[in-house]
This record gives C-alpha cells, sequence and structure tokens, in this order.
C-alpha cells in the first residue's frame, strides 16, 4: 500500500509531518564518495516554500562540510526522516543546492542566530517508508538506550583515531559533552 503513496511533490501530509520534523539523515554523493549526515533542529526547522521546494539552515556540524562539498559536484540529494516514538519514515530525494539568500537566511533563523548558508531541495520524490526495521531494532524502547561505558567515549574514540596533542580523555569527554549541547550555533 505504501508503494503507491510516492508523489513528486509535497501534500499536505507531508507538510504536517514537516511542521513537527526534529531531525533526518541527509545523503549526498561526489565521484566516488557519499556523505550521510545528520540534521537537526526544532520542530518544523525544515521549511516548505512550495509543493517543489523545502529549506534548512546550514549550521555548525562536525567542521567536515562534507555535504557542501558534495553539492558543489552532484546536486542529489536523499533525506530520510525519523519521528521519535513513531513507527513510520519519510523520505524526500531530490536537487538541492546552496543559498546565500538574505532573506530565506533570515527566515532560518534560530535562536537570534542567522546562518551562513541554507540548502534548497527541488523535491522529486517523497515517500513514506514502514516502521518495521524500528520495530525490529526496539529504536524507541527506553531498554534500546546504549547505556554509559557500554561502548568506548567520544574521547577514547578520539584519542585512538586522532593525534589530540596531548589532550586526555577525561579533557576531550569533557569538552564534547559541553559543546554537543550547548555550542549549536
Amino acid at each position: 500500500m505504501i508503494r503507491e503513496a510516492v508523489r513528486d511533490h509535497l501534500v499536505d501530509v507531508h507538510e504536517a509531518y514537516l511542521k513537527v520534523a526534529t531531525f533526518f539523515c541527509l545523503a549526498t554523493a561526489k565521484e566516488v564518495n557519499l556523505d550521510v549526515s545528520p540534521r537537526g533542529g526544532p520542530p518544523g526547522f525544515v521549511h516548505v516554500l512550495d509543493r517543489q521546494t523545502i529549506a534548512f539552515a546550514d549550521w555548525p556540524g562536525n567542521n567536515r562540510i562534507a555535504s557542501l562539498r558534495n553539492l558543489q559536484g552532484d546536486a542529489r540529494v536523499g533525506m530520510l526522516f525519523l519521528f521519535p516514538g513513531f513507527d513510520a519514515f519519510m523520505r524526500i530525494n531530490g536537487h538541492a543546492d546552496i543559498s546565500i539568500d538574505p532573506n530565506l537566511l533570515a527566515s532560518l533563523a534560530e535562536n537570534g542566530r542567522t546562518p551562513k548558508t541554507a540548502t534548497v531541495v527541488t523535491v522529486n520524490e517523497v515517500l513514506f517508508h514502514c516502521g518495521k526495521a524500528a520495530n525490529r531494532a526496539k529504536l524507541w524502547e527506553p531498554g534500546s538506550r546504549i547505556e554509559a561505558g557500554q561502548v568506548p567515549s567520544v574521547g577514547k574514540v578520539i584519542s585512538a583515531l586522532a593525534d589530540v596533542g596531548g589532550m586526555d580523555v577525561a579533557q576531550m569527554d569533557a569538552h564534547y559533552a559541553h559543546a554537543v549541547k550547548h555550542d549549536l550555533y
């Protein structure tokens, strides 16, 4: 039944989901490189400009800017929206451009901050996925949360994979714990 519900533009039900969306993963490509990056914000942070076009702010992340670099050579994007507690996902496929239009950027401001750039997506395909994968993973169940210490901390990962010039794991963990909650814009 869901297979027949693929559209090449947004309709009211898609817009209703975008108004409450707080998280999606953005897939981009360039030559042989692929990237999937998380994106998040307050409900409705992905703005519907019209039935064929959506936009979202490009806020700082891990500073790799892989998505922006990829879009310079290949405009194709895929967006997979997750809705915590809901057993369905929404996917938007399309083509994207990077915008520095001041009016658009002003409309995407959050917490008193205006983004430097925005991604504008022309929708080619929008569809819903069933929630079987979420149920198999028990994704929304509290018992599925990974407890601290079950896997290496971010500081341990950085220490193992990067030259951090003498910072110890506890310092890196403390820096990350602060940055991930407070350095959002």
